[in-house]
């Protein structure tokens, strides 16, 4: 069965499956035999009272499994249906970001509780973790990661894997660390296959390429490893010793919540903290809501503008104000999410800025020539208007195109500058900046040509 029929059937026969009917244990074997990503899907779709009593009948190994893949609301509730031992299961597996957001959904003493199941040191290090700014990789590395003494041999660490293999993942890069959890180096998994068995760690370690400071930005580091080409990089605090990793999962993590966010801040929203059906109704509406009523203001600007230049706007031109601001957004945006894409990519940054400016104001130079001479051959020539007129929409046009690239190209860099992501650059704010600037000195242009 696929995972909706699956799900339908669950819906169906709930009842059958908490009974554990023939028909129930068939069911929930399917279910069980499904990808734990997979199951984590459905149960996210069940209600919490149907999540409730499905949950628990999955073996310890496959519960864990399925909440590491569970949204940060289902991984509380899970957790609040299972014995401490369980708990400690979770926790173990769980990464710093789940671990850090699992405040938003546990009481203060659900919460303390659940530390106090940590060793002690191992309590003390996820608390002084949490401290982090958010988006800092120490809030979303992996502190389940294994590591060897640089001291040990192939024999004796080959044998510690042994052990350890069927309750932790093994990722394919292993940090070496001297007897003070300082950083040393690393290996791969490989090569505990390919050196003899007394041979030391010591001997045939390898350099680490990168390695991240635990309050350094999340993003930051994403465009490093993306730039080494690398897949895992180790986690240290400001004094090197060893804390975590930031894993391929981790990696791709960060790559598409970064991405999602500029897609928000481009419609000039942040980013939800939760997934949407865990934000809540009202929380999404004042957000939602409080943009467009400033957009809404913003805009109103250009009425201000309309009214002090009403006796300029002969019928003519005011045919041709629809075509000079959409024109005048378009060009905005579409240069701002060049700059947005390339400052992204690390392909723009501020050693090529000089050279960046100046191809962009050759750009804006070329663009606004052309669509100038566009404009006045659309208005001469096929609405018939008079030269006075075409000159004033082709120069209005070519003069906003201008400062569109220009700002398009500045603005990116300024709001990095003071802290901001330049993602913003192009949200509304700049397209409805463009239509007040566009209708401002179509109104001017048109009060210099034409004389009124």
């Amino acid at each position: 069965m696929t995972e909706n029929e699956i799900f339908n059937e669950i819906n169906e026969h709930i009842d059958e499956i908490t009974q554990q009917t023939a028909q129930g244990k068939k069911l929930l074997n399917e279910l069980a035999n499904l990808h734990h990503a997979d199951i984590a899907q459905i149960l996210t779709h069940c209600s919490k009272e149907d999540f409730k009593e499905i949950f628990p009948l999955f073996n310890k190994t496959l519960q864990s499994d399925i909440v590491g893949h569970l949204p940060n609301s289902r991984q509380a509730l899970a957790m609040s249906i299972v014995n401490d031992k369980q708990r400690f299961s979770f926790l173990e597996n769980m990464s710093m970001d789940d671990l850090y957001d699992l405040a938003d959904f546990t009481t203060d003493e659900e919460l303390k509780h659940y530390f106090s199941l940590f060793r002690k040191n191992d309590r003390e290090k996820v608390l002084k973790l949490l401290k982090l700014k958010s988006n800092t990789v120490g809030t979303i590395m992996d502190i389940n990661v294994v590591t060897f003494n640089a001291d040990i041999s192939v024999e004796k660490s080959i044998q510690i894997l042994q052990r350890l293999r069927p309750e932790q993942e093994l990722h394919r890069t292993i940090y070496i660390t001297d007897k003070k959890n300082k950083l040393v180096g690393h290996i791969g998994i490989e090569d505990l296959v390919l050196h003899s068995p007394k041979t030391k760690m010591s001997e045939f370690m390898q350099k680490n390429e990168f390695i991240a400071k635990a309050d350094e930005d999340q993003e930051d580091v994403a465009q490093k490893m993306r730039h080494y080409h690398i897949t895992s990089a180790p986690v240290v605090s400001r004094g090197s010793y060893f804390l975590g990793a930031i894993t391929a999962e981790n990696l791709v993590d960060i790559l598409e919540e970064e991405a999602s966010e500029d897609i928000l801040r481009i419609s000039a929203m942040t980013r939800l903290k939760h997934t949407y059906f865990e934000t809540p109704f009202f929380r999404l509406f004042f957000e939602r809501g409080a943009i467009l009523i400033v957009l809404m203001f913003a805009e109103s600007i250009t009425s201000f503008i309309i009214g002090h230049y009403e006796v300029l706007l002969i019928d003519a031109l005011t045919l041709f104000i629809p075509m000079l601001i959409s024109t005048g957004g378009n060009t905005s945006t579409q240069t701002s999410a060049v700059v947005i894409q390339g400052l992204a990519s690390g392909e723009i940054s501020s050693n090529n800025l000089r050279k960046f400016l100046n191809r962009e104001f050759f750009m804006a130079l070329f663009l606004s020539l052309v669509l100038a001479l566009a404009a006045f051959v659309r208005v001469f020539y096929f609405s018939k208007q008079s030269l006075s007129i075409s000159l004033t929409v082709g120069t209005s046009i070519g003069t906003v195109v201008m400062a569109s690239v220009l700002l398009g190209s500045a603005i990116p860099f300024i709001l990095r500058k003071i802290g901001l992501d330049p993602a913003y650059a192009a949200a509304p704010f700049l397209a409805t900046g463009m239509d007040i600037l566009g209708l401002f000195v179509y109104c001017y242009v048109a009060k210099l040509i034409l004389a009124i």
